[in-house]
């Protein structure tokens, strides 16, 4: 046990331990899960779209062919990097609604 720490009353170091080793098994189940679902962010009224694992890695950017044709390269940028980081929240957001509830269960 660690210097200092005092269980809460009624639990045992043992009962602690075994809850905090189910605690971690569900975070992994659920971080799992979390790499399968994806969210999709659209900007530009659709000419940019990203999908994003729940584990926030970016799965695909799809660009509507006509902005290339307009050629105006900063603006496609801009939509790129906006697609992107909506996206880039929304993951967060899932993860924080699928984990948020398995950290209110931690015993300290």
């Amino acid at each position: 046990m660690a210097k200092g720490f005092k269980a809460p009353k009624g639990q045992s170091p043992r009962g602690m331990i075994e809850q905090i080793q189910k605690l971690q098994e569900q975070i992994q189940q659920t971080q799992a899960q979390l790499a399968e679902e994806t969210v999709t962010a659209s900007v530009g009224g659709g000419a940019v779209k990203v999908v994003m694992s729940g584990d926030q890695r970016c799965l695909s950017v799809a660009i509507d062919p006509s902005l290339l044709a307009e050629g105006d390269v900063e603006m496609l940028q801009d939509l790129i990097v906006s697609a992107v980081n909506t996206a880039l929240e929304q993951s967060r957001q899932l993860a924080a609604e699928r984990l948020g509830p398995l950290a209110s269960g931690l015993p300290f």
